[in-house]
């Protein structure tokens, strides 16, 4: 090879050195990044908040009676507490959970109340008389010796407490007449929920932070309760019959009534049997044999309530002698 060879052949090496420098600069393809971008994140969902936040002033709350000696009087429990501890249970939509929930807070919260502590449970709803009338078809599931009662305000309960509506629960515990804690519950679950609020309580009272296990057999829960047996079909069947009696008074449908929400509170198998017999009811189209209108209100409620989740019925329901699940009472015949 000649020097003039050579010295092309450089110079051409040179070119192809620097080419990819000068590609980047002048080629109309961008050059991918040497890291891709991560794909765009999904936002937190937002807070749900109800009710007055932590550090602020709890202001005072009208509620009436709806339970004991007193029932009908108004009240206002944060004046009662002379700025103590308190714990303030406002619920929105009375269901299982709701009023589990509230009863086993509530039996922990009186355990408490000769430490200074104060519990009100509070019931928003349209309807004040229609909700005191519920108060009286539940207490049954409700902690006795609490002051337990509906706000005059509806739905929305206090203004100046902003208290949000799509939520099931709103608790709030304060001292000094300030909130210390704040839980606004969407679906209230007593195996994470409680354990907060119960430590929220602790933290003003001190003392030592019970146990899930205690508090849920405390309060009437028993921790196996997924575990129980089915119900046994007649035993079913004698809560239903007495309500859809043609001719029963209504102070008998009320009790009988009365004996199947506790049996409905006590088994979570009972509650789902109950919602199918309801549903099925309700779902014939044949209601009206089914007791008197008071009976079939019980019965609209239940299927509602506790036959929503279960699979639809039937288009051809089987015989009576059907083994696999006990069947709807008969409608009663007219004497």
């Amino acid at each position: 090879m000649n020097r003039k060879h050579g010295l092309v052949l450089l110079f051409g090496l040179a070119v192809l050195a620097l080419w990819p420098e000068c590609s980047d600069a002048q080629s109309p393809v961008p050059k991918e990044p040497a890291t891709r971008s991560e794909a765009p994140r999904v936002p937190a969902q937002d807070a749900v908040f109800s009710g007055p936040q932590v550090d602020e002033e709890l202001a005072p709350l009208k509620m009436i009676l709806g339970l004991g000696d007193q029932a009908g009087r108004t009240i206002d429990p944060v004046a009662g507490a002379d700025a103590k501890p308190i714990v303030l249970v406002f619920v929105h939509d009375v269901n299982r959970q709701t009023i589990s929930m509230t009863r086993i807070l509530t039996h922990y919260t009186l355990s408490r109340s000769k430490e200074g502590l104060h519990t009100a449970v509070v019931l928003l709803a349209e309807d004040t008389t229609g909700a005191l009338n519920t108060l009286k078809r539940i207490q049954h599931a409700l902690t006795a010796n609490v002051p337990t009662g509906v706000s005059p305000d509806g739905l929305e309960g206090p203004g100046n407490y902003g208290l949000n509506r799509s939520v099931q629960m709103t608790i709030l515990v304060a001292n000094k007449n300030r909130v210390t804690a704040n839980f606004a519950l969407i679906q209230p679950s007593l195996q994470v929920d409680l354990p907060n609020v119960v430590r929220s309580i602790v933290a003003q009272l001190g003392g030592p932070e019970p146990k899930l296990s205690d508090l849920l057999q405390a309060g009437g829960v028993e921790a196996n309760r997924g575990m129980q047996s089915a119900p046994d079909p007649d035993a079913i069947r004698s809560l239903v019959r007495p309500l859809i009696q043609l001719n029963a008074q209504d102070d008998r449908v009320d009790k009988a009534a009365q004996a199947i929400e506790e049996a409905i509170e006590k088994s979570p198998q009972v509650r789902k049997e109950i919602g199918r017999i309801a549903r099925t009811i309700v779902s014939s189209g044949k209601l009206e044999n089914y007791g008197t209108a008071r009976a079939q209100s019980y019965l609209k409620q239940w299927a509602e309530k506790y036959g929503q989740d279960l699979p639809g019925p039937r288009a051809e329901p089987k015989s009576p002698d059907a083994p696999d699940s006990p069947k709807a009472p008969d409608a009663p015949k007219a004497p």
